[in-house]
């Protein structure tokens, strides 16, 4: 089902121009109207059903008059501006792609769930869940190169950060307003599409990697629930947006965090071969045992080994549990975040998960 938009606009050269652009680049998303006057857009916007209307800050728009279903902004020549007469903006001097994604995101704000769009292969992505239980062993890094690897493979890979003060944006980068607040809202209220809100907060790396950016704050991290956590996992696994499903969240074992964990079909547990490190990887590993006879969820065969950081002089490998090694990586010394990722990244380890 496309998005019915409706665009006000006075200036014929850009109006011209942004449909164009539209018609060529997201044929299959919109069916476009487009108007220079203001009577004429308003009168249509009940009987054509528009989803979104769009109109210039040189109207005035009373958006108490619109259609219910009908979501509305302003569109404006800075970015720096958000609100026109207490309604939001689009900077229209920015890549179609971003005005896409803003225009997307106030349409899943009024659209219910039978308006879901999906891919078309509707195909499940492989999910993989990277955690420290020891802390310091680089399992973000590791996370975000697993990312970074099966996107050089030309697949479409998401880097989804759920550490309660971790940041996408130490390792990825991209244009756009929105962020894992935006996601944590809509997950939160309820009101939105989901599936379509987070569409429209998704960014792209130039390595290929898509990802969410940090929080405005980071408190609202603190607000994302393990329920919470399941929908969004859950809606990012059937989508058919993505091949892999990369997880980066803190170590947790609690009953209220086991339901994740059965969302999950592969979590890496990352060492760095250190005697703590080993220490506590057993002690969490002889309370994997009991959470799994307790709770009658097969968490064993889910969980496998992988290191990183590891020193030929001082690590050592864990033998003495069964849990399956994967393989790893030796610390790299003297190098920046990007250059630890592109190394990690060109190791075949990754490939032993898949």
């Amino acid at each position: 089902m496309k998005i019915k938009l409706a665009i006000l606009e006075q200036d014929e050269s850009y109006l011209e121009r942004i449909i164009s652009v539209f018609s060529t680049k997201y044929a299959d998303k919109f069916e476009i109207y487009s108007f220079t006057e203001q009577e004429a857009a308003t009168a249509v916007l009940d009987r054509a059903k528009i989803d979104v209307f769009i109109a210039g800050d040189g109207f005035e728009i009373d958006a108490s008059t619109l259609p219910a279903r009908c979501g509305f902004a302003y569109f404006v020549d800075s970015a720096d501006v958000d609100m026109v007469h207490d309604q939001k903006s689009i900077c229209k001097f920015q890549k179609a792609e971003l005005i896409y994604k803003q225009i997307l995101s106030i349409y899943s704000e009024k659209a219910g769930s039978l308006f879901g769009v999906r891919a078309e292969d509707g195909g499940n992505a492989r999910v993989f869940l990277f955690d420290s239980v020891s802390g310091g062993a680089g399992a973000s890094s590791m996370a975000a190169a697993c990312a970074l690897h099966f996107a050089a493979r030309q697949k479409r890979v998401l880097y989804l950060n759920l550490e309660k003060f971790g940041s996408s944006d130490v390792f990825f980068s991209a244009e756009g307003q929105f962020d894992i607040s935006d996601v944590i809202y809509a997950l939160k209220s309820r009101k939105a599409n989901l599936s379509l809100k987070l569409e429209s907060c998704v960014k792209q790396d130039p390595r290929g990697v898509f990802f969410y950016a940090q929080s405005k704050l980071a408190l609202d991290m603190l607000e994302l629930k393990p329920e919470e956590m399941i929908r969004l996992i859950s809606e990012l696994k059937t989508s058919g947006a993505y091949d892999y499903v990369i997880v980066d969240a803190d170590f947790g074992m609690d009953r209220e965090f086991l339901p994740v964990y059965r969302q999950i079909p592969v979590i890496l547990w990352v060492g760095d071969g250190s005697e703590p490190s080993n220490a506590k990887i057993a002690r969490a590993y002889m309370a994997l045992l009991t959470l799994e006879r307790n709770a009658d969820m097969p968490l064993f065969n889910r969980v496998a080994l992988i290191y990183n950081k590891f020193s030929n002089k001082t690590g050592k490998i864990i033998d003495e549990i069964g849990l399956k090694n994967i393989g790893g990586a030796p610390r790299y010394e003297h190098a920046g975040t990007g250059q630890i990722l592109a190394q990690l990244a060109g190791m075949d380890l990754f490939d032993k998960i898949d």
